[in-house]
C-alpha cells in the first residue's frame, strides 16, 4: 500500500528501526525490493534519480512505481532523489512521485532555503490546480554537503570520508527547518556518494548533536559500505530514512556480468537471467531491511 513517506518513517522510528531507501533505475529492481519488503514485513522506500525523472521513460517508470507501491502488501513510498530542477519536481510529482529530496546542499545556506521553500510552492500550485498532485507530498532537504556523486560509484576523498567542510553545521538546523518548511532532513556527517575508500568514519557525535536540535526525522545518505554495526545505531539518533544506491547496483551488475553467458547458451533464456538479476537486488534489500530492523 502506498503510504506518506514522513509517516511511514516516523512509524518505523517509534518502533525503534529505520526505513531503507533503495535506489530504482529500472521496474526489475524495484519488484525485486518489494518483494523482499514483503517477505520481511516491513515498509521501505523506492528512490528515483534526478537523471532518470528528467526522461520520458522515467516518468512512466515513476508512474509503474506508483502503481506498485498502490498494490504492495507492506508500506510502500515514492521518492525523486536529489532533485534541484523545479520542472524535473514538478513532472514527477504530475507522474506519481509522493515526495521529494529538494537538495540544494550545493548553493550558499540562503539559497538552499529558497530552493526548498520554491519546491514547496510549486508543489502547492500543482495541488491548487485541481490535479490535487502536491497536496501530500512530502519534503525532505538536505543541509551539509556529501562527496561523491549518486549516480556513479566513485570513491571519496583520500581518508576516506567527506571533508569536514561538508559536514552538517549543527547551529544551523532549527534555523533552516523552520525557515525551509521542510519534513525530513538529510545530514551530512562524514558519508559519502558512491565508494568509500578505506572504512566510513562517521561522526556519530555531529549526528546526535543534530538529533536533539530537530524534531523531525533525520536521514542518512551513502549507506553503501557503511558496516551493518555502524548502521544500527542509526535510529537511536533519530535517523528514519537511510539510502543505498552503489551496492545494490554493484551486486546486479556482478550477477549480470557472471549468469549472461550461460542463459545465452540457454536459448537466450531471459527470464533466467532476470530471475538471477532478481535474487541479487532481493537478497541485498532483504539485509539491508534486517539490518535496519534491529
Amino acid at each position: 500500500m502506498r503510504v506518506r513517506l514522513d509517516q511511514l518513517v516516523i512509524s518505523a522510528l517509534q518502533q525503534g528501526s529505520a526505513v531503507p531507501a533503495f535506489t530504482c533505475y529500472d521496474f526489475t529492481t524495484a519488484l525485486a525490493v518489494v518483494g523482499a519488503a514483503e517477505a520481511a514485513g516491513r515498509g521501505v522506500i523506492l528512490l528515483v534519480s534526478p537523471s532518470t525523472a528528467a526522461t520520458r521513460n522515467g516518468l512512466r517508470l515513476i508512474a509503474a512505481l506508483r502503481g506498485l507501491a498502490d498494490g504492495a502488501g507492506v508500506p510502500v513510498a515514492v521518492q525523486l532523489d536529489h532533485a534541484s530542477k523545479l520542472r524535473v519536481i514538478a513532472d514527477a510529482v504530475s507522474a506519481g512521485a509522493d515526495s521529494v529530496l529538494v537538495d540544494g546542499s550545493s548553493l550558499d545556506y540562503e539559497d538552499n532555503i529558497a530552493l526548498v521553500r520554491a519546491a514547496g510552492a510549486v508543489l502547492d500550485v500543482l495541488a491548487s490546480g485541481g490535479s490535487g498532485a502536491g497536496s501530500e507530498i512530502v519534503i525532505e532537504a538536505e543541509l551539509g554537503g556529501l562527496a561523491g556523486d549518486e549516480d556513479r560509484a566513485f570513491g571519496s576523498g583520500a581518508a576516506g570520508h567527506a571533508p569536514a567542510a561538508g559536514f552538517t553545521d549543527s547551529a544551523q538546523v532549527e534555523d533552516f527547518v523552520a525557515r525551509s518548511g521542510a519534513q525530513l532532513l538529510a545530514v551530512a556527517v562524514g558519508n559519502v556518494h558512491g565508494r568509500y575508500k578505506g572504512e566510513p568514519e562517521l561522526r556519530w557525535d555531529v549526528l546526535q548533536d543534530i538529533a536533539v536540535r530537530t524534531r523531525i526525522p533525520l536521514v542518512l545518505h551513502g549507506a553503501s559500505g557503511i558496516p551493518a554495526a555502524e548502521l544500527v545505531k542509526a535510529a537511536a539518533m533519530n535517523v528514519g530514512k537511510v539510502n543505498f544506491n552503489t551496492e545494490l547496483r554493484t551486486g546486479v551488475l556482478e550477477t549480470l556480468e557472471a549468469c549472461t553467458a550461460a542463459h545465452r547458451t540457454d536459448g537466450e533464456n531471459l527470464q533466467g537471467l532476470l530471475a538471477d538479476w532478481d535474487a541479487s537486488a532481493g537478497t541485498f534489500a532483504a539485509a539491508a531491511l534486517a539490518t535496519l530492523s534491529r
